[in-house]
């Protein structure tokens, strides 16, 4: 099934894809967060399709059949290129891209491209390049021919865009480099961490769905001035403020990455310091939406 949407003013096209393997499974909601994703990326999404099946072809992601009505619509409707639902080996990319003569890309290349344009922090940035590289790392195998068709847009942006065209040595170096810089940065934040417990002032941790209100929260309660807007992932970097409460008292107050569906666990590991410091806050504000009609789901 397909639906189509409006086209805002033109930025990259894209049309989104996704499997259904199960009744159950929630692909229509989740291709509604891909679309969010991508309107985040600065994509127009100008049509979707999903096609239930078993699992997803292991070749190609979707079938045939499939195949033939998303290229018609590629064709008809000028896209740029496509979005899977999922992510997708190097073979699944690299068959789709041959059948579809556009550019493919999965949610997971998504997902590092909104990364990439919204880390500030230096170990946000690190985060970021590493979990590009590590990404990129089993995908050399024919990339150097979809690089001639990526153009610009998402999957070409941020600090690891330029190491693109390495080879596999020099990414190993890369990474282990990286690994050295935010070990010596993870050092000095446990420092940090370590004098802020020994502070009587109480830290509280704000946690919920990415575009849940965690950082308008923030803004509201302590004037931080952090980045608040309807997208997915605004801020990546955790951000810590003062509050002083109605008696008196005060506390830490820390805004922390939001949570997604289908987040590979590569990205979870990638940004483990934002959720560190909700491990070790002394209360958790847990922010849901109760506009959304998903808020039951997002507070598991």
């Amino acid at each position: 099934m397909a639906e189509l949407y409006e086209l805002g003013q033109e930025r990259e096209k894209v049309i989104l894809v996704g499997v259904k393997e199960q009744e159950d499974d929630d692909a229509e909601k989740s291709l509604l967060e891909l679309k969010e994703l991508a309107r985040t990326a600065q994509a127009d999404t100008l049509a979707t399709f999903i096609q239930n099946r078993e699992s997803a072809h292991p070749g190609t992601y979707i079938g045939k059949g499939k195949i033939e009505e998303v290229a018609d619509a590629v064709r008809e409707l000028g896209a740029d290129g496509i979005i899977c639902d999922d992510e997708l080996s190097p073979a699944q990319m690299k068959n789709l891209e041959a059948a579809l003569g556009c550019k493919v890309m999965d949610r997971t290349m998504l997902i590092l491209d909104i990364f990439a344009q919204h880390a500030v922090t230096r170990e946000g940035k690190i985060q970021v390049e590493l979990a590009q590289l590590k990404y990129r790392q089993t995908r050399l195998i024919g990339m150097r021919d979809a690089l001639s068709r990526l153009g610009g847009g998402i999957g070409t942006r941020g600090p690891g865009e330029k190491k693109l065209e390495v080879d596999r040595r020099l990414i190993k170096n890369r990474i282990a480099q990286l690994n050295r810089e935010l070990s010596e940065v993870k050092k000095n934040r446990e420092v940090a961490r370590s004098l802020r417990s020994k502070s009587p002032i109480p830290v509280a941790a704000i946690v919920g769905y990415t575009n849940a209100g965690k950082s308008t929260l923030l803004n509201y309660l302590t004037g931080a001035g952090v980045l608040s807007e309807d997208m997915l992932f605004a801020t990546l970097d955790p951000t810590t403020r003062n509050l002083k409460l109605a008696g008196g008292e005060e506390i830490l107050l820390t805004d922390t990455v939001g949570f997604i569906r289908k987040l590979p666990h590569h990205l979870v590991d990638a940004f483990g310091s934002t959720l560190e410091e909700a491990k070790y806050s002394d209360l958790i504000f847990h922010v849901v939406d109760a506009s959304e009609e998903e808020d039951e789901t997002q507070k598991h």
